[in-house]
């Protein structure tokens, strides 16, 4: 069993490289590790963060935020933010790059893959005939190799991919011989970067976004973290560009300048916006 000082000791870590808050979380913290430090022939958590803290590859860092954080994600979560997306906001893009054709989106917290992919096939629907003049490549990162392994694999069993709409699994997904696992296809594997990514760095983008998606993160960081986060993520939005957020999520609406669409959709004024529902 997990002692308060080892606790408090794993937890400091998280919160200082990554932003993950888990004080609270003593029994999840012990769920998750004691089997790996049983296994890996710790005597102890602190035997196995001593070993973390010296090892020069980071591969027992990666093991850690493997273990910590939760990667549970779906097709088509919230799907009323993809409602919104191809009724709103493709739209406003198409008017906003028309010179450029270069449409700019970022998920930040990809996962196992299902949430960019999921994007890829609304923007090659709602774009039509168009789509092959602009650049839709999405941005997608993570900060767990594992679920970023996952994501590049690109393949789920059939019951992952049951509320995708049928015309869609019909064109996006190629089913594997003798299984019932389908991959994704080509076209939209092309249209999604995967990289590794710890939200507390500096972000690199070279141009701002139209859109970032960060859903069901920040329930992992606290106040003082997620104000910073959400100041880094309003400056790197193009004036008129969205933030999607979990529907469960909240984000101090007094401290940003960001005009509130709905609960979970926000947008960075600009003197051309004009209200919009969801």
């Amino acid at each position: 069993m997990i002692s308060e000082q080892e606790f408090v000791r794993i937890t400091t870590y998280l919160k200082s490289k990554y932003g993950i808050n888990m004080t609270g979380k003593k029994v999840i913290v012990n769920g998750r590790l004691e089997n790996y430090i049983v296994s890996e022939g710790y005597k102890d958590f602190g035997e196995f963060m001593d070993k973390l803290e010296a090892d020069k590859s980071g591969n027992l860092e990666i093991d850690l935020v493997n273990m910590l954080t939760t990667n549970h994600t779906f097709f088509m979560r919230e799907s009323q933010h993809f409602d919104f997306m191809k009724r709103n906001v493709v739209p406003w893009i198409k008017e906003e790059a028309k010179d450029t054709h270069d449409l700019r989106l970022w998920c930040g917290a990809s996962s196992t893959g299902e949430e960019p992919y999921a994007i890829a096939m609304l923007l090659k629907e709602s774009l039509g005939l168009e789509a092959a003049k602009w650049d839709t490549t999405i941005l997608a990162t993570d900060i767990s190799e594992r679920a970023l392994s996952k994501a590049i694999e690109g393949r789920y069993d059939a019951e992952q991919i049951e509320v995708i709409p049928e015309a869609w699994r019909n064109r996006y997904f190629k089913q594997l011989p003798h299984s019932d696992v389908y991959e994704v296809t080509r076209e939209i594997k092309d249209s999604v970067i995967f990289r590794k990514f710890n939200l507390m760095d500096d972000f690199p983008f070279r141009k701002p976004m139209h859109v970032i998606f960060l859903r069901n993160v920040m329930i992992y960081f606290d106040g003082p973290t997620k104000r910073k986060l959400i100041e880094k993520i309003y400056d790197s939005l193009v004036p008129g560009g969205y933030l999607f957020v979990g529907r469960t999520e909240t984000i101090d609406r007094e401290g940003t300048g960001f005009e509130v669409i709905h609960p979970s959709i926000f947008r960075r004024p600009n003197e051309k916006n004009q209200s919009i529902g969801c």
